[in-house]
């Protein structure tokens, strides 16, 4: 056994080393973006590696600008990217969108938009900080989540007051509302900003206030979002809308008799959270039945984000947008349920008038003429002239 002063002195290197593998694998495992193992004493090399695969995948070697230009310098092609999210983030011209929010009902009560404006505590904000991924890539600022929930009982305490001042509109969100954009590329050798994916990545200080207010409205937009709406609804599963959509495309394909044919429509919204309009988000909003100050809460954290983009070690200036949500943001695919509920609505809207039924499915004959996946929808209908009509006036309305 061992119990001299050697061995113990033997027993602390041994643990110090360990330590310091410890925390170079922790180092690589986040710089490795992969949320899985390999069987093995140490990962370290694994991660390595993937590190290495994910730097040289991210790297642009050229890019087209706007005009056809091709240039390989970073320089010249972060001016593009730059300019070109500038441009997508820019409000189009205001159009009425009365009609809309006319036929959008009610939902939102007021024992609802109590519980939503009820004093925010520290326990609310201890929850999120644990239920927050560990290991996301950090923003600007540099921290995963993992430092937050393992210092919590050092740095909670004031973490939590000066959250609690923002969320209570004494301190403003801009402080910690900037978001560097990386470009991923979508195919092999992109060349052209439409083959990337951006992605927003936020400080985590901006993205514990988001969780927050998504812990407290989540569970309210299964009552105000159509059941065709399948995603990010609690107790609903976005492969319920694949089984439906499957069976009415059977039953189509199975249909041998009536007067009438029927179409399905697969519509993709190309930058459906980047083009979002902050004055259509917030009339929905309103039209819904949110209160204003919670309406007024939501929209500082979409207003106040100033972006930067990163390309190959280079970050652009910052500038401000006028309109979008993140991709990245614990926010945006809530938000967008609402504004594709403005979609929704004016298809629901036709279906009642007896314009656009849509198709039957089962033996009670059920009409459906629209199922959402997220930002993607099926929309279904008959072939006759006023259907399609209607099918285009709908899409130009809503667009």
């Amino acid at each position: 056994m061992r119990t001299g002063p050697r061995y113990r002195i033997f027993d602390l290197r041994l643990n110090g080393l360990n330590l310091e593998a410890d925390k170079e694998e922790l180092f690589w495992e986040q710089r490795a973006r992969v949320n899985w193992l390999q069987h093995g004493d140490r990962n370290t090399n694994f991660f390595h590696k993937m590190a290495g695969q994910h730097y040289f995948r991210g790297r642009i070697s050229e890019l087209e600008d706007e005009f056809g230009n091709h240039t390989t310098e970073s320089v010249n092609m972060l001016k593009i990217a730059s300019t070109y999210f500038d441009k997508l983030f820019s409000a189009s011209a205001e159009e009425s969108e009365e009609h809309l929010f006319d036929l959008v009902k009610r939902k939102i009560t007021a024992s609802m938009n109590e519980a939503l404006l009820k004093q925010f505590t520290e326990d609310e904000i201890c929850q999120a900080v644990k239920e927050m991924p560990p290991l996301k890539a950090p923003g600007v600022d540099g921290f995963a989540a993992i430092f937050y929930q393992t210092y919590w009982h050092i740095v909670g305490t004031d973490i939590s007051k000066y959250y609690l001042a923002i969320l209570n509109g004494q301190l403003e969100f801009e402080d910690i509302n900037r978001t560097r954009i990386m470009l991923i590329p979508k195919v092999d050798k992109p060349n052209n900003m439409s083959q990337f994916r951006p992605i927003s990545l936020c400080n985590v200080l901006y993205k514990i206030i988001a969780k927050v207010l998504v812990n407290r409205m989540s569970d309210m937009l299964g009552d105000c979002i159509n059941e065709p709406q399948g995603a990010f609804i609690p107790g609903r599963l976005i492969s319920d809308n694949i089984l439906i959509a499957y069976e009415i495309l059977h039953s189509l394909k199975m249909k041998k008799r009536g007067k009438k044919g029927n179409f399905a429509l697969k519509l993709d919204m190309s930058k459906a959270y980047d083009r979002v309009e902050w004055d259509f988000l917030a009339g929905m909003m309103n039209s819904l039945g949110f209160h204003n100050d919670w309406i007024v809460l939501i929209m500082r954290c979409v207003c106040s984000v100033s972006y930067s983009v990163s390309l190959n070690g280079l970050d652009s200036d910052w500038f401000s947008p006028s309109r979008g949500l993140r991709q990245g943001d614990l926010l945006s695919p809530y938000l967008f349920l609402i504004c594709a509920k403005g979609f929704a609505t004016l298809l629901e809207d036709v279906k009642q008038r007896m314009i656009m039924e849509g198709a039957p499915i089962g033996r009670d004959r059920l009409s459906i003429n629209h199922l959402f996946f997220a930002d993607d929808c099926i929309l279904f209908g008959d072939t006759s002239l006023e259907g399609t009509r209607t099918v285009h006036k709908v899409i130009n309305e809503y667009e």
